[in-house]
């Protein structure tokens, strides 16, 4: 059954504004963080039971945290004051249960917040509940439905994230990335996902799987958004969003596996290569040296083997509690050898230094988000081979919906730059969605 927005959402309700909108709103005195938190809290209850985008969320705890902040002079807190924010439910939280989607840890209550959820309440934000995520963040599914298709997933591992995201429940949340758990479900779901530079955003309290991989970003509605969030709990630079740079310098890169997107896919992107040189982009095909390509298979090795060692207590102590899917992940993880890890982390420093020295024509390069539509709902989550080679070099990265493939569903464009290039990138990301999206 295809899913619908709920009939009494409309434009005007706050569920509906970006956090951009409705940060502003509040700091000038039009919206109560409470009518907002409550417009969210509205939506989560006539939505969840079919989406089962939330692990946990407590609306009495979130409206008095609004409350408070709402007694507050606008703004005072920060970027983000008022703003309801979901978390992942790999990300520790000291007021709320974490589970990592694991029977492992059904009632677990850290004493803690992470790092970037602590940074989050720093900045005025709510966490308003635990978004689902996959096994470990792993990829065992997780119950959470798409929105756009209640028979479709919204990928993983940041499934609840994305869902939660574009069904209104809430402006902004949490993802991590390993290989693509915030671009691909972004993708799926037809929002905004955002992949810092790796580091680019504090990792304590996190349950790492990879600790020299994973990165913590952010699923929005707008790259404005995304870009709002990651400036209140980074401190980088937040763009000039209202000052129109330039037309970029694009890098067409198709990637070696381009004949493993479908037809849409591949027609969305030559099609938008051509709109933005329309528009006045330099569009340059980009092929990856050999060196990088290889990279698709060594990040398999580096993020098996840190994974393995990373859940060993886990994987030693509640063998029955591990599904069969991570069990033969961490299995084969166990496999590989310290020189082999070794080697493939030698190669990955290699191609991020030549890769540099490629990209200095460019301003970014225009690749596919994921391979299609979102899969069946309880199929596999998606394959991350458009995405795990730029998570491994640590580049930023950013999708952006601008298509639909054949069963009207949501279809992105991946926006990749530079290393620690973040600002410039994100403004870039902006240009090209003010074009395509």
């Amino acid at each position: 059954m295809r899913s619908t927005s709920a009939p009494d959402r409309t434009a005007t309700d706050p569920c509906s504004m970006s956090a951009a909108r409705a940060a502003r709103e509040i700091k000038e005195g039009r919206l109560t963080s409470e009518a907002l938190v409550q417009a969210c809290l509205r939506r989560i209850r006539e939505r969840e039971p079919q989406i089962g985008a939330w692990a946990y969320y407590d609306a009495e705890s979130a409206l008095r945290q609004a409350r408070a902040l709402d007694r507050m002079a606008p703004g005072l807190r920060g970027p983000l004051h008022g703003i309801p924010v979901g978390v992942k439910d790999v990300l520790d939280t000291a007021d709320m249960p974490t589970t990592y989607n694991s029977p492992i840890y059904q009632g677990h209550r850290p004493a803690w917040d992470a790092a970037c959820v602590a940074a989050t309440r720093h900045a005025g934000g709510i966490a308003l509940g635990k978004t689902m995520a996959t096994e470990f963040a792993n990829n065992h599914p997780a119950p959470t439905r798409n929105p756009r298709d209640l028979q479709r997933s919204p990928g993983g591992s940041s499934s609840g994230s994305a869902a939660a995201v574009a069904d209104f429940m809430v402006p902004l949340a949490i993802g991590t990335q390993t290989g693509g758990s915030i671009i691909r479900p972004a993708a799926f779901c037809g929002v905004v996902g955002y992949k810092p530079t790796f580091g680019a955003i504090n990792r304590a309290g996190l349950k790492a799987v990879a600790e020299s991989v994973d990165t913590i970003g952010v699923i929005a509605r707008s790259v404005e958004d995304a870009a709002l969030f990651v400036h209140a709990v980074s401190g980088r630079r937040l763009p000039d969003f209202d000052d129109q740079p330039p037309p970029p310098r694009i890098g067409f890169c198709r990637s070696p596996y381009w004949e493993h997107a479908d037809e849409a896919t591949r027609n969305l992107l030559e099609t938008s290569a051509s709109r933005l040189a329309r528009a006045g982009a330099k569009v340059r095909d980009f092929t990856l040296p050999p060196e990088v390509a290889g990279l698709y298979t060594e990040q398999d090795a580096i993020v098996y083997f840190e994974t393995a060692r990373a859940l060993a207590y886990e994987f030693h102590r509640f063998p029955g509690k591990i599904s069969a899917a991570l069990s033969g992940r961490l299995e084969q993880g166990w496999r590989y050898s310290c020189e082999d890890y070794d080697a493939a982390q030698h190669h990955a420093e290699a191609a991020r230094i030549m890769l540099a020295a490629q990209m200095e024509g460019y301003d970014i390069l225009l690749t596919p988000s994921a391979h299609g539509e979102a899969p069946r709902w309880r199929q596999p989550i998606g394959d991350s081979l458009f995405n795990k080679n730029w998570t491994l070099l640590g580049l930023p990265c950013v999708t952006i919906p601008c298509g639909t493939g054949p069963s009207r569903l949501p279809l992105g464009v991946q926006i990749v730059g530079p290393r620690h290039a973040d600002a410039r990138t994100l403004r870039y990301a902006h240009w090209v969605w003010q074009r395509l999206g």
